[in-house]
């Protein structure tokens, strides 16, 4: 999974602080999430290696900013990053987003299969979701509204298994959830 965003201003400005104050606990509520696979980090900062160079899709272009919002991660399954994604602290963050994220004309993700031994680069990212929005759905890039299984034809979400997903996810989660409820919007 690849996304891909532009704040309303700045990254260290007051505008944006919600998302700043957020950020860590959406990555550790990730590391926790059941079907986590893993996620690349930045270059230049420490912990969690980079996958390739960070690069950004064109819709960077015009925004004045020379970095945005993205991540890069790997999940097991569909039903594993929509869980996350759309429950918990996560569901917290996008019931803020209006708040820090300029209102977007392209895909805020895109997902595409790999094989189990592939990880993914930052430019692989970039260039799905720039095919996603130039071209649609197809089983090169998808998302969670227009699903692709590893087949490559279309697919469906098991609603059932993401709620069930989302209850393991809370409940190993809590902690971090009441954290992100107290914070500044």
């Amino acid at each position: 999974m690849y996304n891909f965003g532009l704040h309303v201003a700045a990254y260290e400005s007051p505008a944006v602080e919600g998302f700043r104050l957020r950020e860590a606990a959406n990555f550790e509520a990730a590391a926790r999430a059941y079907g986590f696979i893993g996620r690349s980090g930045y270059a230049g900062e420490p912990g969690i290696a980079c996958w390739g160079e960070q690069i950004f899709p064109r819709f960077i272009a015009g925004s004045g900013f020379a970095t945005a919002p993205s991540s890069l991660s790997l999940w097991a399954d569909i039903e594993s990053l929509m869980a996350f994604s759309y429950s918990g602290v996560h569901a917290d963050a996008l019931k803020h987003a209006r708040h820090w994220n300029v209102r977007q004309s392209w895909p805020p993700l895109v997902l595409w299969w790999l094989d189990a031994d592939t990880v993914p680069a930052w430019k692989d990212g970039v260039e799905r979701l720039e095919h996603l929005h130039d071209n649609g759905p197809s089983a090169r890039a998808f998302s969670f509204k227009h699903p692709y299984g590893p087949d490559g034809h279309p697919a469906e979400i098991d609603r059932g298994r993401v709620k069930e997903i989302a209850a393991l996810n809370a409940i190993g989660q809590g902690d971090l959830l009441a954290h992100v409820r107290a914070l500044k919007v």
